[in-house]
């Protein structure tokens, strides 16, 4: 895919996303979050760059990390997931809509670079890597978070069974990053060195099916294809849907679906 179409799929993509994103996927997304920032080990008085910050979850934390000297430049691609991290107010926090394969806006220098299930999403994840880098002071730490192997990941149907009905091309790559030793080897063409992977197993919990569906037609990336559906057409992705997570529903009509997130840290050579 065209990587201008791919960014502009993505920009407004999120933007249908943001009012349904946290709500949906916060406590999923918490075990990932914890081992990204406990890899990053920011400290008070640090200068923080996040790219894809969307809503500002791990933004939070990172602000109040960082206090009383330091200081966070939060972006995202998507103007109303800015907007709701200026909404917040927060200490210490600078928010600016940004692509993450072009940084070159960015005047100052950096202690550390974050992103958290961002770089999927990206066109040239390791572009957006070589940025993180080229902004980072000598020594200075980046740290992502990708999604892991489709295979472990048991929600992954979303894409075709969206694609079947409005070819919305959404994430062409988007397990690419998670397969074995990928992330790690990006890392290292962009200029890290003194590389640490985590690779983790986790069990997404939602309460039930509109809870499951509302996280992954209209809180996550198929968001804006979710809004060329007819009522027609909705209804025939959430029950193909459904169907190929039935094996991960609980006595309670609740759903336990796998998921692997895939972590990788480094410092900037030289």
């Amino acid at each position: 895919m065209e990587a201008k179409l791919q960014r502009r799929i993505q920009r407004y993509g999120w933007d249908a996303a943001e009012k349904i994103y946290e709500q949906s996927w916060i406590k999923a997304l918490e075990p990932s979050h914890k081992t990204l920032l406990e890899l990053a080990n920011i400290q008070s008085g640090h200068r923080v760059f996040e790219a894809a910050c969307g809503t500002g979850i791990v933004t939070r934390k990172i602000a109040k990390a960082v206090l009383p000297e330091g200081h966070v430049f939060a972006t995202d691609i998507s103007q109303k997931m800015i907007d709701n991290v200026m909404s917040l107010q927060l200490l210490a926090v600078e928010a600016r809509r940004m692509d993450g394969e072009d940084l070159s806006d960015v005047e100052t220098t950096f202690d550390q670079a974050v992103c958290a299930l961002g770089l999927m999403y990206m066109p040239d994840p390791r572009a957006a890597l070589a940025e993180m880098c080229r902004i980072l002071k000598p020594s200075g730490r980046a740290t992502a978070t990708v999604w892991g192997q489709r295979k472990n990941c048991g929600w992954a149907d979303i894409f075709p069974i969206v694609d079947r009905q409005v070819k919305s091309q959404v994430c062409p790559m988007f397990f690419a990053p998670g397969n074995p030793n990928a992330l790690m080897h990006d890392f290292e063409l962009a200029g890290f060195t003194d590389l640490k992977e985590i690779r983790q197993a986790e069990t997404l919990k939602f309460r039930d099916a509109s809870g499951l569906l509302e996280a992954m037609m209209l809180g996550g990336p198929v968001a804006l294809a979710a809004t060329r559906f007819s009522s027609e057409q909705m209804k025939v992705v959430e029950e193909e849907f459904l169907q190929s997570v039935a094996d991960f529903q609980t006595s309670d009509g609740g759903y336990e679906i796998p998921g692997e997130f895939v972590s990788v840290t480094g410092v900037k050579a030289g």
